[in-house]
């Protein structure tokens, strides 16, 4: 064996270690944001007179305006360079966090959680590639991905930690805050020893038409979902969102196969094994954020909880991510084909979601709902983490931005997705439970409370049983769509085409 083939790429950044510290901050503060706001909302809303027609406009601003610009911020991450997109992302998300706990009134707070998105479209998919493109040993990026892929599914739990610390002993605008210092030191960070691998820029002319259609038919699709929750699946204007955006989609699709430069490449999405990523991933954010939402009121308006309760008891949920994602898919990335990690990860998701499926109102969190986490932590980190990385499998370096994209696209409209169909399904059931009992609930006093708490429970479970189906998909499509084999196995691998094929980022070896 040569001495080349035998040591780490020569192009390796002797820094990356030191990088990958604060660009996991980053991406620890985009996670947190998710879900952090949700738990201040209540209090939020009375300080600035937000009426509850407006209230959900707190978190559909941020939604659509991540969601609408992650391509194109994955585009501009190529184009403009990864270190550069990642800091602005960073400066202006902090910016934008300072406009949003400064707020004096629901205008200023719309827009600094519109800006919030827009910065963090440029930084999420920045910070994935530059992972990318700077870890290229596969025992390296296993590590460095297992890192990402456990605050990438665990972030959102911590957020919901840290908010009910913050709202219920400090104020609402310290959840706004607290990104302040996270921004300030990974950009400071990135800045001094983050060292951008060279040649991987897209120097290609922007696809506008490919911006403008895409940018617009994500928008729609997320504020599609985002109204169906709250107004119906059969409300005109959630009819119409649906329509536009698949109009949308469609003629952006057409156009990405004949421009010149497409904003994204069919390449990137067409290769069977990252297609396979985008797919199940985006499906099991589905079950997560359902998950989320479910657990956090079953916890505080069934058994009473506060938020710091609440966020405690999503502890174990936290440390089976981090432990499948560290120690299971990380130590075994590199001797098993990622099908292998990923079918099953999802597979012990769905058993621990399966669990829940139990859940009443007297139910025990030591006995049901513990357990039940730890298998849903254990089994989604160990299927994040090769996602992650498969991500950006066999990509062009020019593309790494806009194939990091899709992965937080499809995580963006998962969670648009789980939030309103599950949500949907649950109050159906809701209100299907409470019609069945209407004479006990009518009577008053404390049966009729049992009835609503049953009512909500029984609409919690029917919502998860098909969360668990969903998960059970996930894994059918890692299992039978992703076919690349283990690093070194010589496996079947389905690259991109074109240039692509020439100078790949050597993500697993074949």
């Amino acid at each position: 064996m040569s001495k080349t083939a035998a040591t780490p790429p020569s192009a390796a950044d002797p820094s990356r270690w030191k990088a990958l510290v604060f660009i996991a901050l980053a991406q620890l503060m985009v996670v947190l944001d998710a879900t952090i706001v949700n738990i201040a909302l209540p209090s939020a809303q009375t300080d600035l007179g937000i009426s509850d027609g407006n209230r959900q406009w707190v978190i559909t601003a941020y939604a659509l305006a991540f969601g609408g610009l992650l391509l194109f911020g994955g585009r501009i991450a190529d184009k403009w360079g990864r270190k550069k997109t990642f800091i602005t992302g960073l400066t202006g998300f902090a910016l934008a966090s300072a406009l949003g706990g400064a707020a004096g009134g629901e205008a200023m707070m719309l827009g600094a959680r519109a800006l919030q998105g827009a910065f963090g479209a440029l930084l999420a998919p920045a910070a994935l590639s530059l992972l990318a493109v700077m870890f290229t040993d596969a025992k390296e990026r296993a590590k460095a991905f297992g890192i990402y892929g456990a605050i990438a599914g665990g972030g959102g739990a911590v957020g919901l930690i840290l908010g009910g610390f913050l709202t219920e002993y400090l104020n609402w605008r310290w959840t706004f805050f607290v990104n302040i210092p996270f921004a300030i030191i990974a950009a400071a960070g990135a800045w001094l020893v983050i060292r951008e691998p060279a040649g991987g820029r897209n120097r290609a002319r922007l696809d506008v038409p490919g911006v403008i259609l895409s940018t617009l038919g994500l928008i729609a699709l997320v504020y599609g979902f985002t109204r169906a929750e709250s107004a119906g699946w059969s409300d005109a204007l959630t009819v119409t969102m649906f329509v536009s955006s698949a109009v949308l989609l469609g003629a952006f699709v057409r156009t990405e196969r004949v421009v010149k430069s497409p904003l994204l490449p069919m390449r990137v999405v067409l290769d069977r094994n990252r297609g396979g990523v985008y797919l199940s991933l985006g499906l099991a954010v589905i079950a997560m954020f359902g998950l989320f939402l479910f657990l956090t009121y079953y916890l505080q308006v069934v058994k009473g909880f506060s938020p710091v309760k609440t966020g405690f008891a999503f502890l174990p949920m936290i440390a089976g991510m981090i432990t499948g994602s560290t120690q299971i898919g990380a130590r075994l990335m590199t001797r098993v084909p990622p099908r292998f990690l990923m079918g099953p990860g999802f597979l012990l998701a769905a058993t621990g979601m399966l669990l829940l499926t139990q859940l009443e109102v007297g139910s025990s969190y030591p006995a049901l709902i513990l357990p039940a986490q730890v298998l849903l932590g254990l089994g989604m980190g160990s299927a994040f983490m090769p996602a992650m990385s498969l991500a950006t499998h066999g990509v062009n370096p020019a593309d790494a931005g806009v194939a990091s994209a899709m992965v937080n696209t499809s995580q963006q409209v998962g969670g648009a997705i789980g939030t309103a169909l599950l949500n949907t399904i649950a109050a159906s059931a809701t209100t299907a439970y409470l019609t069945d009992h209407a004479a006990q609930a009518a009577a008053g006093g404390a049966a009729a409370k049992l009835i609503q708490a049953q009512a909500m429970v029984e609409g919690y479970s029917s919502a998860i049983w098909w969360a668990v189906g969903i998960l059970v998909t996930s894994s059918f499509i890692a299992f039978t769509l992703i076919n690349t084999g283990r690093p070194g196995s010589g496996g079947p691998v389905a690259s991109g085409d074109g240039v692509a094929d020439e100078v790949k980022i050597p993500v697993l070896a074949h």
